[in-house]
């Protein structure tokens, strides 16, 4: 039976993804319900990090309260989940340990590791595993009641790769760089693997409700051109070409999709070639020079302030904010204003409210 929701009010983001003239920059920021808001911690109470992506309730409940804090000033909601549930719906142990990150307890060694032809062999079956992640999704746009679109995310198949080899997150990569580097041919393997489970599964968070979806490749960076183009971008590219068609398949209608190869500013040409509506941006890009090299064709930008601001004085956020709207805000098209990463923690919740009050201000017609 096909979901109902009401009808959405504010579809300016959407607007925006789609390369269309809008009134104004939409808004929305990484990592928006999370660690820097005292709600956060209330609702979050004892129960650890996963806990609360299982528990649709409180999960809807943590993606609705910055909507309800910056009540006018945001465009967008990003459902409370991780880019870690897809190791976790295929097999792999991951906790998340407090002040430490996530901690996989058996990273996947070398391809003789018993547990990387499982992993590689195993039916996964998102429907089933991720359930939770769908009801979510459901749940918080029937709570949203059309105030805002719903985004629903994945991590990059890179990204994912990284985590499950480390073990966690890392400074050296070594293990990753070891695979790629030793065992290129079965690295891929696994990065097609995640690549359809990936499509799977922002295909069900759209069949649930999902708006628009995001692939992060956080660790995309960690890679050279040469390497980025072999063992992130044919992956990322996949996604893109699959999703539309697997979305096509269930008989619903392709939404925006957003890449974020975070650090692969050399990229930054052939990834607006990938087939994504928007391209986001870290901190690292000019804006005029991300302008430049994207040209005449039809991709918003995402971003790109640095989080950092968000601890200075409010005139630094003014003069960050100019100098994202100097650059990105051109013929009213074209900008998804952002951060250029997800907040970190300790940042007062009102210095990111000055954040969205400039670039409203700003923008204003």
């Amino acid at each position: 039976m096909e979901l109902t929701f009401e009808p959405l009010k504010n579809d300016l983001l959407l607007r925006a993804a789609r390369g269309q003239t809008v009134e104004r920059p939409p808004m929305w920021v990484m990592r928006q319900a999370g660690r820097y808001l005292p709600e956060y911690h209330e609702a979050k109470g004892s129960r650890d990090f996963f806990e609360c992506c299982r528990d649709p309730e409180v999960a809807s409940t943590l993606t609705l309260q910055p909507v309800e804090r910056y009540e006018g000033l945001l465009d967008a909601a990003i459902i409370f989940s991780d880019i870690l549930v897809i190791p976790q719906a295929m097999g792999m142990v991951v906790e998340m340990v407090d002040k430490k990150g996530p901690h996989f307890p058996s990273p996947l060694k070398s391809p003789e590791d018993e547990q990387y032809t499982k992993v590689l062999e195993r039916e996964t079956n998102v429907a089933d595993e991720l359930d939770y992640v769908y009801k979510a999704i459901t749940l918080t746009r029937k709570k949203l009641a059309g105030r805002v679109p719903l985004i629903g995310f994945c991590g990059a198949p890179w990204t994912l790769f990284c985590y499950m080899v480390e073990g966690g997150g890392t400074k050296l990569f070594a293990q990753s760089k070891t695979w790629i580097y030793r065992h290129p041919e079965e690295t891929k393997k696994l990065l097609l693997k995640l690549a359809d489970i990936c499509v799977d599964h922002l295909a069900l968070q759209v069949k649930a409700g999902a708006q628009q979806v995001m692939v992060f490749d956080s660790w995309a960076g960690e890679l050279g051109p040469s390497a980025f183009r072999k063992f992130s971008e044919p992956y990322l590219a996949r996604i893109a070409e699959k999703l539309p068609e697997k979305l096509q398949s269930l008989g619903i209608d392709r939404v925006p999709m957003t890449v974020f190869p975070k650090g692969a500013w050399h990229a930054l040409d052939s990834v607006c070639n990938l087939g994504y509506d928007v391209v986001g941006l870290d901190w690292l890009q000019n804006s005029a020079d991300a302008v430049r090299i994207r040209g005449s064709r039809n991709v918003a930008f995402q971003g790109n302030a640095d989080p950092g601001i968000l601890y200075g004085t409010k005139e630094a956020i003014t003069e960050a904010v100019e100098e994202m709207v100097k650059g990105f805000w051109v013929g009213n098209k074209g900008w998804i204003a952002n951060l250029g990463h997800g907040i970190t923690p300790g940042v007062n919740p009102d210095n990111l409210k000055h954040f969205f009050e400039e670039i409203h201000r700003l923008t204003k017609q």
